[in-house]
């Protein structure tokens, strides 16, 4: 068979750009800038979306009504809205996070270190470790827990994500693979002040994400998800859950086991999580309801931010850099962001009536604080339906002002993409009044 002369000439043009052994990483770098003048990022996405951040070119855009079932019914009290907040989980379970599948692996606990003389003696550190699997080669996750002392009555407990490892222990060595081909991750400042925790008369619980799923093109498939694939499964299916829905299920069988223990109050537990993590908060808060408080701290796209609102961050970058942490559906909404069954308000609002604190920073404007707020907003129906308060706010709080006293909260800080002491702060007193409201037998 002859070969076209077109197509000749063509791979001869292509080996002249990318010579035998040379990958297109090696190409020119792109000459467009990555920072506007006010040094926030820009993307250029395949679909031809450039990152916006001039509100005058937000563009319009229409949001689902929480209180409006698919089928265009209203949602008019507490009995509509269960059928309503199934009708909205299953769409971001089948087009955004992923389902659960029914191949989880079995987790099992065990306690390895315990010193009572923590923080000057203020509180009991427990190191625990959880083993998923079968076998004694299977992932685990490393645990540490803080147990005020003493304490007459079971205490809260908060749990947080992080992105290094917990206080004390020692960061996991790189693969051989990983320290050639990828880069030290810079992690965000994410510092808790442990004795203000600890001295309220909180439990508080840190566990590193990675430990349950990585979060890189090469290692995204090598924890639970691996463990989860059936036989002949090379990877999991369009509907089945990202890194995100595996991280969040992580917590929740985290804190199976830690609810065990009779020193914990089980109706009073809330979940922190910062930038992704914030996102699997959020999604944490939407499937375990035993958790009454999420922080969702500078999540932005595809977390608390509006994503049909065109700033900062998009849809498009979302599904193009982090694939892995969405349901392979997810594919299908870049550049059709308007298509979307859901967005971040009905996002928080999964979590209603429960507590729900976001906060943004104005040196993050990547993840639309704005957007954030304006998706707290949207949700608030949900909560003045439910006999609950709203966010109480229509316009954007002033900067450093927490805006607390419902059961939805908000804080725009002045800085960058971090949680800053005052948020700490600012959430700490926002959980004490949630708390306050609720118990085991009182959501």
């Amino acid at each position: 068979m002859r070969i076209p002369t077109l197509f000749i000439a063509a791979l001869a043009a292509l080996s002249v750009i990318f010579p035998a052994g040379t990958a297109a990483a090696n190409a020119p770098a792109d000459p467009r800038p990555r920072q506007d003048a006010n040094g926030n990022p820009l993307r250029y996405a395949a679909t031809g979306h450039v990152s916006n951040y001039d509100e005058n070119k937000v563009g319009t855009y229409t949001l689902p009504d929480p209180l409006l079932f698919q089928d265009g019914r209203a949602v008019r009290d507490a009995s509509d809205w269960t059928r309503r907040r199934a009708e909205i989980r299953a769409l971001y379970e089948s087009e955004i996070y992923g389902r659960v599948p029914a191949t989880v692996p079995a987790v099992r606990f065990e306690v390895v270190a315990t010193d009572p003389t923590a923080l000057d003696g203020l509180a009991t550190r427990q190191h625990l470790v959880g083993h998923f699997g079968p076998g004694p080669d299977g992932p685990k996750v490393n645990v540490v827990l803080y147990l005020p002392k003493p304490r007459a009555t079971p205490a809260p407990l908060l749990v947080q994500l992080l992105f290094g490892p917990p206080p004390g222990l020692a960061p996991a060595s790189p693969s051989p693979k990983e320290a050639k081909t990828t880069p030290p991750r810079t992690m965000p400042r994410e510092h808790a002040p442990l004795a203000d925790i600890v001295g309220r008369g909180y439990a508080y619980a840190l566990l590193r994400y990675t430990e349950i799923e990585g979060d890189r093109a090469e290692s995204h498939l090598t924890g639970v998800r691996r463990l989860a694939l059936r036989p002949g499964q090379d990877k999991p299916a369009a509907d089945e859950w990202g890194t995100i829905a595996a991280w969040s299920w992580g917590v929740s069988r985290i804190t199976d086991y830690l609810l065990t223990n009779p020193a914990l109050d089980t109706g009073r537990v809330a979940v922190i999580g910062h930038s992704r993590l914030g996102k699997t908060a959020l999604w944490v808060g939407a499937t375990d309801e035993r958790f009454r408080v999420v922080f969702s701290s500078c999540s932005g796209e595809m977390g608390a931010a509006l994503a049909r609102r065109d700033y900062g961050e998009s849809v498009d970058d979302m599904a193009a850099n982090f694939p892995w942490q969405f349901a392979g559906n997810f594919q299908k909404y870049p550049g059709k962001w308007h298509t979307m069954p859901v967005d971040s308000h009905l996002l928080i609002a999964l979590s209603a009536p429960r507590a729900v604190f976001v906060t943004g920073g104005t040196q993050d404007q990547w993840a639309d604080p704005r957007g954030q707020f304006l998706a707290l907003v949207a949700a608030g129906p949900v909560w003045k339906l439910l006999g609950r308060a709203d966010l109480g706010a229509k316009e954007i709080p002033a900067l450093d002002t927490p805006a607390i006293n419902g059961d939805l909260g908000f804080l725009y800080h002045t800085g960058g993409h971090t949680i800053l002491p005052a948020d700490w702060q600012a959430f700490l007193d926002f959980t004490a009044r949630a708390f306050n409201r609720t118990s085991a037998t009182n959501p």
